[in-house]
């Protein structure tokens, strides 16, 4: 008998006949004489629906009640699933964050766990129970309150779960059949990886793939979980995403994957005095507005003025509070101007064969030349190249790319319900 952690997206629940058709996979998976545990999203749309409906109510909504009003989708999900898998025949649980023993720290809308403390979901299985966990949600213990992880939150409290219970598997649910080379909704033609090391699964993720959460990876990698991606539609095989030293020893493939980020912008700081500093400054004040820094680049100053422009890229949503906070501090740093670029697109070509490869750089900006893409900024890790460009080329620039590496593959990738969770 074996410990199954499975996790299930929104548009796998996002109706009634959707629930009872993953209560079904369940109950096949309890017939398989496994021990299942199942984490759930909210159904479909629903968490930006309530995001919405308290904009409508107030501009900006307190940070606590939000994630009170949040909370409410994955409880609606987690209860309907455990009445439909009792009319399967089998007994199930459902328990909230809280319940499931999450603490968190204080942050409400992006808490990071802390500890995992599932008494009552291993007293559920010991029982032979189902037990279902809200995902997306936890508690801390200094205040007493729900909070929430972020968006892609049900991924990592699966991943914690895992961890906890020392799962066999963490099974990954969506709506694509496992981790393809590229977005099948941009590239169709993209191919689906049996296997994926994490370390490649972390860059990807972080360059915008969107099938698995960066925290999540990140939370199986360091505490060895397995994570299966999986589609909730049909019962293929998906990708599995290994640990180091999992499986058998094999020759790791050129390049794994392409993935796309449209949600970043790009702000350069126009006639910066080049001296020891500036630099330090500039950034210092960036971290007071909690933003994630991604690229960076600076020019090489002009002779005749000493000047130098510093840009980076930055999620969109922070772009105006960062420009707010450096306009403010101009005069004291003394530079120039401002310019805000919210029409850029990021994409990175990822592979760990990159490290015993040569060439990669030279075919990847032969292809974008050929696709007439041109690049703005350049940054690479030890198997990762990024590249940002034009937002209205960057599907191009994908197909492009996708192609000049060998990563087509012979059928058409099929998205069961069109959104990626």
């Amino acid at each position: 008998m074996a410990l199954i952690v499975q996790k299930y997206g929104g548009s796998s629940v996002a109706d009634a006949e959707s629930i009872r058709r993953v209560a079904r996979r369940i109950a096949d998976t309890r017939r398989a004489g496994n021990e299942v545990v199942v984490v759930v999203s909210a159904m479909g749309d629903t968490t930006d629906e309530l995001v919405d409906l308290a904009k409508e109510v107030v501009p900006f909504p307190a940070g606590r009640e939000l994630d009170m009003l949040l909370t409410a989708g994955e409880r609606i999900s987690m209860s309907l699933l455990a009445m439909a898998i009792k009319e399967l025949g089998f007994e199930a649980r459902s328990y909230t964050g809280s319940q499931a023993g999450m603490a968190t720290d204080a942050r409400h809308g992006s808490a990071r766990i802390v500890e995992v403390n599932p008494t009552r979901i291993r007293e559920a299985i010991d029982s032979g129970a189902v037990a279902i966990v809200a995902g997306f949600q936890g508690f801390n213990r200094g205040t007493g309150d729900i909070t929430t992880l972020g968006r892609g939150g049900s991924d990592t409290t699966a991943v914690a779960l895992a961890a906890a219970l020392n799962a066999e598997v963490c099974e990954i649910y969506t709506d694509v059949d496992g981790v393809y080379t590229a977005d099948p909704r941009i590239v169709p033609s993209a191919r689906k990886l049996s296997r994926i090391t994490s370390e490649e699964m972390l860059e990807l993720a972080a360059a915008g793939a969107k099938v698995l959460y960066i925290r999540a990876v990140e939370y199986a990698r360091r505490h060895g979980v397995t994570i299966h991606v999986r589609s909730s539609f049909n019962n293929n095989e998906g990708t599995l995403v290994i640990n180091p030293g999992d499986g058998e020893s094999m020759e790791e493939a050129m390049i794994s994957g392409i993935a796309v980020d449209l949600g970043e912008a790009k702000i350069t700081i126009v006639g910066v005095p080049d001296i020891p500093g500036k630099a330090a400054e500039i950034f210092t004040l960036v971290a007071t507005a909690e933003s994630n820094i991604d690229m960076i680049v600076q020019n090489v100053s002009a002779a005749e003025t000493g000047l130098t422009d510093i840009s980076f890229t930055l999620p969109k949503a922070d772009g105006e509070k960062v420009m707010a906070i450096l306009l403010a501090e101009q005069e004291k740093i003394g530079f120039d101007s401002l310019q805000f670029d919210d029409q850029i697109a990021k994409l990175a070509l990822v592979g760990a064969g990159m490290r015993t490869s040569s060439g990669i750089s030279a075919k990847l900006f032969t292809a974008l030349f050929e696709a007439g893409v041109n690049i703005e900024m350049i940054s690479t890790s030890e198997i990762r190249i990024s590249v940002v460009t034009r937002a209205d080329l960057v599907e191009d620039a994908v197909k492009a790319i996708h192609t000049a590496f060998g990563l087509d593959g012979e059928e058409l990738a099929v998205v069961h319900a069109g959104t990626g969770r």
